[in-house]
């Protein structure tokens, strides 16, 4: 009887958190589009964040709960479920083109997170297992996450720029359109896929979807650990396997309609985006709130998170330059389903 309670919270704390996330993304977009911030901007900053909401309510409930090895395992099962799963099944549907600045500034700067937080797991006198993410790695990793967002305005300050100048001369688009009349912001907008909706019902929206995150994250934590509990399982692994997946549904739903309608680099950059969210602002905020224990995390975990970010950046460089074919896409999967059998053994 117990456990069907905790399944009925984990269904019900997914669904809230999935809503909540989706709304809040959708009324924070159409705000920011009313105080005229450009679409790029929206899209590399807002969207981005609105697909790691999931991971941010769980982690950081769960890390005010004293649950750090929910609020961890959540992020590495994620950042994993992103890289191999989502990238993989999304290549099935149709090979992705990677773009020449996600190869050489976001996939390295990916790498770079991931090899910061072992790093920052390894400087404890225990050892990486026994360790932990103090309230000062935590102020560190919140650091890099505004290192991140400084170097994302920089990047849509230029192309924003760009834009503006081909506008002006009745030349090309950021996206290929002609420019004429200085209809350029308009095909942009029309393009970027945001929902225009009333101020008041934007701001609902916002209110609404962070309400939702709140009570589907509380929800959400309290169904998973009882399960772990009643399955003795480790509550690291349900949030590796169980939690993290359902949390990166966003990512999946983002990056398989953004393949679909052939945009590469909207569904690589959705994943690159949401990993660098996770590891500099969902584990930054969470162990600033309170310090994550490793009890249930290891050097293999950590090592992982790490080594998927190397195979993306790899798959994209070599082979067939600058594409993530089928093959490719097929291989990370089981470099997944690999590594959950590993766990579960």
């Amino acid at each position: 009887m117990v456990m069907i309670a905790d399944i009925l919270l984990f269904i019900v704390g997914l669904a809230l958190i999935l809503s909540g996330a989706n709304a809040l993304t959708d009324g924070a977009s159409s705000i920011a589009k009313r105080m005229k911030v450009s679409e790029l901007v929206i899209g590399l900053t807002i969207v981005a964040f609105g697909t790691s909401a999931p991971e941010l309510a769980v982690s950081a409930i769960s890390a005010i709960k004293g649950n750090g090895d929910i609020a961890l395992g959540n992020v590495v099962g994620s950042n994993l479920f992103n890289t191999l799963m989502i990238i993989g099944c999304t290549v099935l549907v149709r090979p992705l083109k990677v773009s020449r600045l996600l190869i050489k500034k976001e996939i390295p700067l990916c790498i770079l997170a991931s090899f910061v937080l072992i790093l920052l797991c390894a400087d404890a006198t225990e050892g990486c297992v026994a360790g932990g993410l103090s309230r000062t790695d935590g102020l560190v990793l919140l650091c890099f996450m505004a290192i991140f967002l400084s170097h994302t305005f920089s990047i849509a300050a230029g192309e924003e720029q760009k834009a503006s100048v081909s506008a002006a001369n009745g030349g090309c688009c950021a996206n290929g359109s002609t420019a004429a009349n200085g209809s350029c912001g308009a095909d942009a907008a029309a393009e970027s896929g945001i929902k225009e909706m009333p101020l008041w019902r934007a701001i609902l929206f916002s209110i609404g979807g962070l309400i939702f995150l709140i009570v589907g994250g509380e929800s959400f934590v309290r169904g998973a650990s009882g399960l772990a509990r009643a399955l003795g399982a480790s509550e690291s692994l349900i949030a590796v396997t169980i939690v993290a997946g359902g949390t990166s549904l966003p990512e999946l739903a983002t990056s398989v309609v953004a393949a679909l309608k052939g945009k590469s680099e909207m569904a690589v950059g959705n994943v690159v985006g949401s990993n660098l969210f996770n590891i500099f602002l969902i584990l930054g905020l969470s162990s600033t709130i309170s310090p994550i224990k490793l009890a249930g995390i290891g050097a293999i975990d950590l090592g992982m998170v790490l080594l998927s970010s190397i195979v993306l950046w790899f798959v994209g460089v070599f082979y067939k330059e600058r594409t993530i074919t089928r093959a490719e896409g097929a291989l990370m999967i089981a470099l997944y389903v690999a590594y959950t059998l590993y766990l579960i053994l």
